[in-house]
C-alpha cells in the first residue's frame, strides 16, 4: 500500500521520510512538497527550486531481500523510472552517472538515494527526487539547469507527472524483486550520458584527464578508458573520485 503525504514547506523531503515511522501495511510512502528550505543534492550540493513550480518528492520503500551488494540496482531503477517517464515527453534524455537526468547537456533532474541496513539486507531506501518542471528562470550558479517547461514550451500538470513516475518506479523495482538485474543494467548502460564518447574529466586534485566512458560496473563504479602516453588504460572510479567537465550554458 502506498501513502501520499503532501507538505507545504519542509527542510528536505528525504530528511522528513528518514525520520518518519510508517503505519501498519504501509509498503511505500511518498512525501511531496511545494517548497524545500534545505533541499539536498549529492554531498554538500543544494537544489534550487522555485516554490510551487517543480516536483520535489521522496519515496520511502522497504526492499526486503535486497542485499547491500545490489544497492546500485536501486539507483538504476530510480533513474530509469525518470527516463521512462520523460522519454514519453521528449527526446534527448540520458542518465548522467551517478544520479542525474540530463536533456542533452543540461540537467533536468537530480536524485539523492539514502539507505539503512538491517543485518544483511537493506531495510529502508529513500529516493529523493528534484525534477525541474515549470520553472522558467534559474538564479543559482548551477552551470546547466533546464526545466520541462523550457524544453516543451508549455507547463505540465505536476500531479499527473508524479503518478507516471511512481508507476514507472514500481515497474523498475519489480525487476529487482524478480531478480532481473541484468535487464536493468542493460537499459541503464544504454541510457548513459556520453557513453562511448571521449571528454575531459576532473580528478579531486584538480588534474584533468582525457577519457572515454565505457560503462558502469555492477557496484556502481564509473568505468573509463583513460588516454595516457603509453596508450588507453581502463580505470574504475567511485563517486567523488571523478567529475564530468561540462561547459556552462
Amino acid at each position: 500500500m502506498r501513502k501520499l503525504i503532501k507538505l507545504d514547506s519542509v527542510d528536505s523531503t528525504n530528511t522528513y521520510l528518514l525520520n518518519y515511522t510508517p503505519g501498519e501495511g504501509e509498503g511505500q510512502t511518498v512525501a511531496v512538497a511545494e517548497e524545500q528550505t534545505a533541499g539536498r543534492g549529492q554531498g554538500t550540493n543544494q537544489w534550487e527550486s522555485e516554490r510551487g513550480k517543480n516536483l520535489l518528492f521522496s519515496v520511502l520503500i522497504h526492499p526486503a531481500g535486497v542485499a547491500p551488494v545490489r544497492q546500485f540496482c536501486l539507483s538504476m531503477a530510480a533513474a530509469l523510472a525518470l527516463k521512462d517517464t520523460l522519454d514519453a515527453l521528449t527526446g534527448g534524455i540520458s542518465l548522467k552517472w551517478p544520479n542525474d537526468i540530463y536533456w542533452h547537456d543540461r540537467k533536468l533532474c537530480g536524485i539523492l538515494i539514502e539507505t539503512r541496513l538491517k543485518g544483511n539486507t537493506i531495510a529502508d531506501c529513500v529516493f529523493g527526487i528534484g525534477l525541474n518542471v515549470n520553472q522558467q528562470r534559474f538564479r543559482s550558479d548551477a552551470p546547466n539547469p533546464v526545466s520541462l517547461c523550457q524544453v516543451l514550451g508549455r507547463e505540465l500538470q505536476r500531479d499527473e507527472l508524479l503518478r507516471q513516475i511512481l508507476r514507472n518506479l514500481d515497474n523498475r523495482l519489480s525487476q529487482i524483486y524478480n531478480g532481473n538485474d541484468d535487464a536493468l543494467r542493460k537499459d541503464y548502460h544504454h541510457a548513459l550520458y556520453r557513453l562511448g564518447e571521449t571528454h575531459n574529466y576532473l580528478l579531486p586534485d584538480g588534474q584533468t584527464i582525457r577519457a572515454t566512458l565505457t560503462g558502469v560496473a555492477p557496484d556502481g563504479h564509473l568505468q573509463l578508458s583513460v588516454q595516457t602516453p603509453a596508450g588507453a588504460v581502463g580505470r574504475s572510479f567511485a563517486f567523488k573520485e571523478i567529475a564530468f567537465e561540462i561547459a556552462k550554458n
